[in-house]
Formats: C-alpha cells, structure tokens, sequence
C-alpha cells in the first residue's frame, strides 16, 4: 500500500513540473461569439454567431464592423463604443447576451437589458444590428 502511495506522490509531482508555475492556460478554441437579442418577456429572439475576424460564412450583415466595436472595447461588451443618436424614452424593452470565444479568451455569457430598440443600437453600435 506504501508503494501506491510513493508512486501517487511521484506523479503528481511529475504532473505539476509539467506546467510551469504561473503559466498562461491554453487559448480556448474560436467557436465565435453568440450574439442575441430578445424582445419585451422573450417574445422573439433572434441570433447570429459572430467570429472576428469575420470568415465568408459570417451571416452578421456587419461582422467587420461589430469585430471593431469589440476589439475597440478590448472584448469588454459593456464599454461597447456605441453609435450615440437621439432615441425616444419609449419603454418596450430589449435584452441582449454575448457569449462565446473571441481571440481564444472565453467571453462568459454577458447579458444587458436596454429601455427600448433605439438605445441598444445607440450604445452597442453595430454588434447587435441583425
């Protein structure tokens, strides 16, 4: 049983001298970023995967522009540029999520509920316009 023991120890240690103290995990593969946006109660969604750099299979009408959004906000969805326009205090609200692989970091699901249509699309820009 002692043996088992010593060899468990020894693995182990073999295992941690395997990764460097400190060390960076692997980039995560780049399977996009889902990108969402639901009416008022969920009453309809729509969706589109979006990589950057955009591919030619890309169905985000404006996925060089939404990239430069997020590459401008350092993939931070909630520093998002925007495109600031006047909007109405009209309330019909919008929820928007992100989540997904940009540039091999995890983009954990973010998720923001706007007033209405016109001030999502006044603080996100082009990442949601689809």
């Amino acid at each position: 049983m002692r043996v088992r023991a010593v060899l468990a120890t020894v693995a182990l240690l073999t295992l941690g001298a395997a990764v460097p103290a400190g060390a960076a995990p692997p980039p995560a593969p780049d399977r996009g970023v889902l990108l969402t946006v639901s009416g008022s109660e969920n009453t309809w969604i729509r969706g589109v995967i979006l990589h950057c750099p955009p591919g030619p299979d890309d169905r985000h009408p404006d996925a060089t522009g939404a990239c430069a959004a997020i590459d401008e906000a350092d993939g931070d969805f909630g520093a998002l540029p925007g495109d600031p326009h006047p909007c109405t205090y009209e309330y019909d609200p919008v929820t928007v999520t992100a989540e997904g692989v940009r540039r091999g970091e995890v983009i954990a699901r973010w998720r923001h509920t706007f007033p209405n249509a016109c001030l999502m699309d006044a603080s996100t820009g082009p990442v949601f316009r689809f």
